[in-house]
């Protein structure tokens, strides 16, 4: 059975024309960082992407997750859930400590959580993601810069790590059910996968 909480580091690059930058696309499940001056781009219904970066260096990436669904245990610090979100930011800050990011000089915004699944309105599945991240980040003493988060809107995140900056578009007009359908995908792949992988906390 695929894995599907082993996050995965995006492989998609290429040259935005737009911000004359190379950039990368990260999709439900997967996360990017870099110590480059790029930009790190992701389309963002129900899920949450957490954009970290280290002030100092300016070595940052982003994460793209849900939390998986299902289940009475939603509220319980040990849900399957929470341990799936938890590792979903591990990945990321570990990776940038690794990198040479330091703990204390980290600091985040965090966008997503909207209410977009249809179906899915009873749970408020954004509204749970946006509550974890905040939560998470507050735990670990990373500081909140900036965040836009919950709304009934789909949102494209610009994060330009080296600088901190973030640009957020509201996607009011939804062209086709892309977004939707992959949301939608990831979060079924998410239900039937096994909860597991060690985290190393640093």
């Amino acid at each position: 059975m695929e894995k599907v909480n082993q996050e995965q580091f995006a492989t998609n690059v290429y040259f935005d024309r737009t911000f004359d930058c190379d950039a990368a696309k990260i999709l439900p499940g997967e996360y990017f960082y870099t110590p480059k001056d790029m930009l790190i781009v992701t389309v963002l219904g129900s899920c949450v992407s957490a954009c970290i970066r280290d002030r100092v260096s300016g070595i940052g990436g982003m994460n793209h997750f849900m939390l998986p669904y299902g289940g009475t245990d939603i509220d319980s610090p040990v849900s399957a859930s929470m341990r799936y979100g938890t590792y979903a930011m591990e990945v990321l800050i570990n990776e940038l400590l690794k990198a040479g990011a330091r703990r204390e000089n980290l600091e985040a915004k965090v966008f997503g959580g909207g209410n977009v699944l249809r179906g899915f309105i009873a749970i408020n599945v954004g509204e749970r993601n946006a509550q974890f991240v905040r939560e998470y980040l507050k735990m670990e003493g990373i500081r909140i810069l900036a965040e836009d988060l919950n709304d009934i809107h789909p949102r494209k995140v610009y994060y330009f790590p080296r600088s901190g900056k973030v640009l957020v578009k509201k996607l009011k007009q939804l062209n086709n059910n892309t977004l939707v359908n992959r949301e939608q995908d990831y979060a079924n792949r998410l239900q039937s996968a096994p909860i597991s992988g060690d985290v190393d906390l640093f």
